[in-house]
C-alpha cells in the first residue's frame, strides 16, 4: 500500500509541476480572456489519460505504472481527463442517464460551489 501512495504521490507531483509550467508558459505567451492554458492542459490530459487507459487494457502498463501515470500523473496534471475517462465509461457501458447527470451535475455543482467558495471568502475575514 505504501509502495503505491509513492507511485500515486511521484506521478502526481510530475504532473502539478507540468501544470503549473504549463499554465506559466501560455501566460506569458498569449494574453486573452480565453483560459487557454488550462483548455490546453485539460484537453492534453484527457488525450494522455485516454491513451494510457488504452495501454493499461492492453496489459502493456503493469499496475505501478497505471499509478504512476493514471492515477498520479493525470491526476496531478488535471482532474478533468479523470471526470472525461469516467464519462467515457458510462458512455461506453450505455448509462446515458447516469452520464448526463454526472456531466450537468458537475459542471453546474462545480460552478455554484466556486461561487459560493469566494463568496464565503469574501464575508468571513481571516
Amino acid at each position: 500500500m505504501i509502495r503505491n501512495l509513492l507511485f500515486v504521490a511521484l506521478g502526481g507531483g510530475l504532473g502539478s509541476v507540468l501544470r503549473y509550467l504549463t499554465s506559466f508558459w501560455m501566460g506569458k505567451s498569449y494574453s486573452s480572456a480565453f483560459p487557454l492554458g488550462t483548455f490546453i492542459i485539460n484537453v492534453l490530459g484527457c488525450f494522455v489519460i485516454g491513451f494510457l487507459i488504452g495501454l493499461s487494457s492492453k496489459t502493456i502498463l503493469n499496475e505501478e505504472l497505471r499509478l504512476l501515470l493514471v492515477v498520479g500523473f493525470c491526476g496531478g496534471y488535471t482532474t478533468f481527463s479523470t471526470f472525461s475517462a469516467e464519462n467515457m465509461k458510462l458512455l461506453e457501458t450505455g448509462n446515458y442517464l447516469t452520464l448526463t447527470l454526472y456531466i450537468v451535475a458537475s459542471v453546474l455543482l462545480g460552478l455554484i460551489a466556486v461561487w459560493g467558495g469566494n463568496t464565503l471568502s469574501k464575508i468571513i475575514s481571516l
